[in-house]
């Protein structure tokens, strides 16, 4: 029984899967909220030029 204790201890394959999950979830936060906050001003200025051509 202790060999299997020692045995699932020491396996890391599970945990490189958690790490890129974690990686992952953390850029799209990133990508996502700089597109949330750029969108909005991107919008605004395209909506700007498009009346100044006007």
């Amino acid at each position: 029984m202790t060999d299997l204790v020692k045995l699932l201890w020491r396996n890391e394959e599970g945990q490189d899967i958690a790490e890129y999950a974690v990686m992952l979830a953390v850029i799209l936060v990133i990508v996502i909220g700089t597109v949330r906050l750029i969108g909005g001003n991107a919008n605004n200025v395209f909506s700007s030029v498009a009346s100044t051509i006007q």
